[in-house]
């Protein structure tokens, strides 16, 4: 059904600038059935401008980021997600959600290391999180490692945009001396 309903927004009502973004996918494998599952629906991947991206939010994810690259057009970093299960945690629970952080080394290594991997792999990577917004020093950290995009919540648009206008100064600002 989910693939009924792109094909009709896609051929029937003209809007072929959508992208599909599949959560979750654990396995290079997974990932594999999942374009061969859309090409037997009649998405395949390239025709007509059809991009896939896959949802970066496990480590796997990034350990295999480059394989990964091979049958995605492109990643978007579920910084929630990543986080959580990079440290073991469930950030709504009461017992450990102070232990949420996605300033934490371990987690800013993994979003640098698929980071630089889209980049040496040639596609495209974006995140998608409240840290950009809410932490200049998050924006500053992804502009400085190459992030292409940033997605924001409606009510943390502009907060995170100033956030990465600064970001880009300070980067820039580096570049030059």
């Amino acid at each position: 059904m989910e693939c009924a309903a792109i094909r009709k927004v896609r051929e029937e009502m003209g809007l072929t600038n959508l992208k599909v973004m599949i959560p979750f996918c654990r396995t290079v494998e997974e990932g594999e059935k999942v374009i061969a599952e859309m090409a037997e629906s009649g998405l395949r991947r390239g025709e007509h401008g059809l991009k896939v991206y896959m949802m970066a939010e496990i480590p796997s994810n990034v350990l295999l980021a480059e394989d990964f690259a091979r049958i995605f057009d492109g990643f978007s970093i579920g910084s929630n997600d990543l986080t959580q299960l990079t440290l073991g945690i469930d950030r709504d629970s009461t017992l450990v959600a102070g232990l949420f952080n996605e300033k934490n080394k371990a987690v800013l290594q993994l979003i640098a290391e698929v980071i630089h991997a889209a980049k040496a792999a040639g596609v495209k990577i974006g995140l998608c999180g409240q840290a950009p917004s809410d932490d200049p020093g998050f924006a500053r950290f992804l502009v400085r490692e190459g992030i292409d995009t940033i997605s924001f919540n409606a009510d943390a648009l502009l907060k995170g945009i100033e956030n990465i206008l600064e970001a880009e100064k300070s980067v820039h600002a580096d570049m030059i001396l």
